[in-house]
Parts: structure tokens; C-alpha cells; sequence
């Protein structure tokens, strides 16, 4: 399955299969809650968090890639990514783009 963010792919004639999507809403335990809390006072990354973004985000491209290769999908294009914070801890990734098939 080839990804991509851009709305075509040189040299490939497509075929639109429609709009594909993943999501998932992903959280931290209490504890590393609480940590991550208190990083916020003196500064720096939040590496747990940015840890739990980066997992969110790709299970939600997996899915996302999911629902392509059900519509018989040769390729993503023009892929998006959106985040929101959901409550405190925890945000949901949603990545969408476009299936096509190469004719």
C-alpha cells in the first residue's frame, strides 16, 4: 500500500474509491499522568505523551490502511492527520485520505 500526502502519484493514472479514516483515542495511566504533571513545572518534553501520540497515530494510520485494502485500494493520497484532546490525558488521531486504485 503506498501513502502518500500529496493528491496524486507521478506516473499513475487514479481512480477514486473514496474517503478512508482510522481513529483511536489513547491515554496514559495515572501515574504517568501525574509525572507528566509535574514535568510541566520545570519545562522539557513530555516524552510519555509524545510517546502515546506517536502510538495513536500510527494505529490509527493501520486502520485507516485497513479500510483501504477493503475497498481493494492500491494507494492513500492526499493523507491527513488531525488530533484533539479529549479530557485530561488522553486525545483522541484521526488520519484520513483518499483510496485509490491505479487503473
Amino acid at each position: 500500500m503506498i501513502l502518500v500526502n500529496t493528491d496524486y502519484i507521478t506516473g499513475k493514472e487514479l481512480e477514486m474509491l473514496g474517503i478512508v479514516k482510522g481513529s483511536t483515542i489513547q491515554s496514559k495511566n495515572l501515574g504517568r499522568d501525574i509525572s507528566q504533571g509535574f514535568k510541566t513545572l520545570v519545562g522539557g518534553e513530555l516524552k510519555a505523551y509524545n510517546e502515546m501520540m506517536n502510538d495513536a497515530r500510527a494505529l490509527a494510520t493501520k486502520r485507516m490502511v485497513e479500510e483501504a485494502t477493503e475497498l481493494g485500494a492500491d494507494a492513500v493520497v492526499n493523507i491527513r492527520y488531525s488530533s484533539a484532546a479529549v479530557m485530561t490525558g488522553a486525545a483522541e488521531v484521526i488520519a484520513y485520505g483518499t483510496a485509490v486504485k491505479f487503473r
